[in-house]
């Protein structure tokens, strides 16, 4: 409809202006984009049903991607240099279900093994039109969907290439978080006290 096309220009319009606002003047390296506008368990079924209609590829672990707000970043900010280079990344869970703020929040979910893939591309190999560039992001959601389906079969991520195929495990360190909070926790009581204290000495 109108209204929801005007309402995407206008956040692209948005994103162009706080790139030039923000972005460029604090020099700032990196954009983090989910080409996927939202989670996967509220977009399947209406990506599927986009894909359908205009006989694009039905994807079962990805949404399609949209290239809008890709393309205002690539006009914007690159390719400039042939060091920029863009990310395909894959974050998922063997068991396929999505954690909430409230699993977050309240701490209820069992622990469990994220797994995060990721594959750099120079930003020059992106085609710079608006089709090429739609196509580039479909196949590499593509190769997304096809990735996640080995792994969600065999429990690991398919090897591509002749290049080092890189795995690293992060485990999370309680002590380490611990002292944190308790550092930053005090830290802020000593701050209230001396600015209670300026207060109280000035009035």
């Amino acid at each position: 409809c109108l209204q929801g096309k005007s309402k995407r220009d206008q956040s692209l319009e948005d994103l162009r202006q706080h790139i030039h606002k923000w972005y460029i003047p604090l020099a700032r390296q990196f954009i983090v984009l989910f080409p996927e506008g939202g989670f996967l368990h509220k977009r399947r079924e209406v990506s599927q049903r986009f894909a359908e209609k205009n006989n694009l590829p039905k994807l079962e672990y990805v949404s399609l991607p949209r290239a809008g707000a890709m393309k205002v970043i690539m006009e914007e900010v690159g390719p400039h240099r042939d060091q920029g280079a863009s990310t395909s990344k894959e974050n998922t869970k063997k068991d396929r279900i999505p954690l909430h703020l409230q699993d977050i929040v309240c701490g209820i979910r069992p622990s469990c093994a994220t797994h995060l893939h990721y594959r750099l591309y120079p930003s020059t190999e992106v085609p710079a039109d608006t089709e090429g560039m739609t196509q580039w992001l479909y196949d590499r959601f593509v190769e997304k969907d096809q990735m996640l389906e080995e792994f969600y079969r065999t429990g690991k991520f398919p090897t591509k290439g002749s290049g080092p195929h890189l795995t690293r495990v992060v485990r999370q360190d309680n002590l380490k978080y611990i002292i944190l909070h308790s550092f930053f926790i005090a830290s802020t009581y000593i701050q209230f006290m001396v600015a209670r204290a300026i207060y109280n000495y000035f009035w």
